[in-house]
């Protein structure tokens, strides 16, 4: 595949997959109310130093939550940025919990979604080793 290949992205295949979710995906992003809560329900903002980057409601408002604001249009840059958002930063343990009833893992998984179908994921270095963060 070449580089300007690469670097396209599907505009239609990612508005499909956004479109097919929209209601309940901004309805939730519209009942986070950043309060935090969230947080400590996640092992690896715990084990991390409470780093603010570990907190579902930043993986999620930086990740799906970018993709619903810039309406679909989204560029390689920003998929390759919420890569290790979607992956590194979460490993879907599904333990997040919200007292508002944010369904944080569904959202994340969304994310996901959205960066695979544009061959954005974790992948293989020059050795064949996978990509890890854990």
């Amino acid at each position: 595949m070449g580089a300007e290949q690469k670097n396209t992205v599907d505009q239609n295949r990612i508005n499909r997959i956004l479109e097919r979710q929209e209601t309940r995906m901004k309805m939730y992003l519209s009942h986070c109310v950043h309060c935090s809560l969230c947080a400590e329900s996640c092992f690896l903002y715990m084990s991390n130093n409470r780093d603010p980057k570990y907190m579902p409601s930043y993986k999620v408002i930086n990740s799906l939550g970018k993709m619903y604001r810039k309406k679909g249009k989204i560029r390689m840059e920003l998929l390759e940025d919420m890569k290790e958002i979607v992956w590194k930063s979460c490993v879907l343990c599904q333990r997040c919990y919200c007292p508002v009833g944010v369904d944080i893992p569904a959202m994340i998984s969304l994310a996901r979604s959205v960066c695979r179908s544009q061959g954005v994921f974790p992948g293989f270095d020059e050795a064949g080793n996978m990509e890890s963060w854990l």
